[in-house]
């Protein structure tokens, strides 16, 4: 059967570069698919131009949203009783415990033509099940470096490209507006507290855990990392008033109010940064950059990525395909990217990080996602990574809150803990 390419939507110009294919005459016309996804205004981005796609196959989906907090539940639902979804999202720590879950969809993802090499690898990678592909990125959060262009002119500093850079030009904003350099999580909440320090661990040359779960960040590396994020706190005192117990939206709401220089955080949070019935800021005192790197490296980023697959037990395992290679088209996240009406800054393709269209509008954002992403390690997630992380984001809040002063014997506790298990 001949195979017709998606063409761009309307009225868009750019980067089709990962494209799939859509199958001529409409085979699976009257198929109503049915998906389980995390609740999105991406998500809903997407719903709403649905009608491109019906118009196209002939196929209905029927979107089931489900909020952020019950969404593995639902999904260890769906893997036990099956329910009757064709397709779900599934997040990057969650895919290797839903291998019972998720079809592979390799031989799928060629026939249609997919690009495969348009994803950043670290978005890709942990879609692998046992070498076989279970999914395909759509979502993805990228960690950047938010920081106010006034207040690092005023104190006469450049933006940070290292992290000891980080305390040169935090003690100077301090010195000179009275306003904190940074604004950091140290409490403890989801391991939240652990998203800014990977970056550090990795930059001293450091790792989490290795391929089977063993910890190493209780290694030289990883104390020296650790001591450093403490000491912004503890010792060079450039973090916001009361950090020891921030979460990261205590972060953000901090430097929104103008409490702080500098805040490291999840690129979608830019809207509330510039939204006047959230923060005193404006575009104009607002400037985007990579994550500080260790002197001599080049830069990192924290990545969160949600997956659309299909299930193993469903009867449409073809015309969900259809419905993958069209919604990851990179044309319509490009045109969801440059929607006025919108404020969605996702983007999982090379091609879209990289266009001068999507920058021009956030700033340069994607241009120092697309550096930081090509340098990322990734944290090899498996069945007891929740576990890890909690006793992980234990050992930092402890730290940051003084209840232990040790940070050797503070990560060898919780390197020993993680291997009792």
């Amino acid at each position: 059967m001949r195979i017709l390419r998606i063409a761009a939507l309307a009225g868009l110009m750019g980067s089709t570069a990962a494209a799939g294919t859509l199958t001529e005459g409409k085979p699976y016309d009257g198929t109503v698919l049915k998906a389980l996804l995390v609740k999105s205004s991406q998500f809903e981005a997407q719903q709403a131009r649905l009608q491109d796609f019906t118009d196209r196959t002939g196929i209905e989906v029927q979107i089931d949203y489900v909020p952020f907090p019950n969404m593995r539940e639902a999904l260890s639902a769906e893997m036990i009783g099956g329910t009757g979804y064709d397709i779900v999202a599934v997040m990057d720590q969650w895919v290797q415990s839903m291998d019972m879950l998720l079809a592979p969809i390799d031989e799928m993802v060629e026939r249609n033509n997919l690009d495969l090499a348009d994803y950043p690898k670290i978005h890709l990678d942990r879609a692998y099940i046992d070498g076989a592909l279970s999914g395909l990125p759509i979502r993805g959060h990228i960690q950047l470096l938010f920081y106010r262009k006034d207040l690092l002119a005023d104190a006469g500093v450049e933006v940070p490209a290292t992290w000891d850079e980080v305390t040169t030009a935090g003690q100077a904003v301090r010195e000179k507006t009275g306003v904190a350099g940074i604004a950091l999580p140290y409490g403890k909440l989801n391991g939240q507290n652990l998203m800014v320090w990977y970056n550090l661990l990795w930059g001293h040359g450091g790792d989490v855990i290795d391929a089977d779960g063993k910890p190493l960040f209780n290694s030289e590396a990883g104390v020296k990392a650790t001591a450093q994020y403490i000491d912004y706190l503890r010792k060079d005192g450039i973090v916001s008033d009361g950090a020891a117990v921030f979460t990261e939206q205590d972060a953000v709401n901090s430097f929104k109010q103008g409490n702080s220089a500098m805040l490291p955080v999840w690129w979608w949070v830019r809207s509330q940064l510039t939204n006047p019935e959230q923060s005193k800021l404006t575009d104009a005192q607002i400037g985007i950059a990579t994550l500080p790197a260790v002197t001599g490296l080049p830069p990192t980023t924290y990545t969160n990525t949600w997956y659309f697959g299909i299930t193993e037990e469903t009867e449409n395992r073809e015309a969900a395909m259809e419905f993958l290679s069209w919604v990851s088209d990179a044309a319509l996240e490009k045109q969801i990217l440059l929607d006025p009406a919108l404020n969605e800054v996702v983007a999982v393709h090379k091609s879209n990080l990289t266009d001068p269209e999507v920058n021009a509008r956030w700033g340069g954002m994607h241009e120092a996602a697309a550096v930081a992403i090509e340098h990322s390690p990734m944290i090899p997630y498996g069945p007891d990574w929740p576990r890890i992380s909690e006793v992980l984001e234990t050992a930092i809040s402890s730290l940051a809150s003084g209840a232990s002063g040790d940070v050797a014997a503070t990560l060898d506790k919780a390197a020993q803990e993680i291997a009792a298990h």
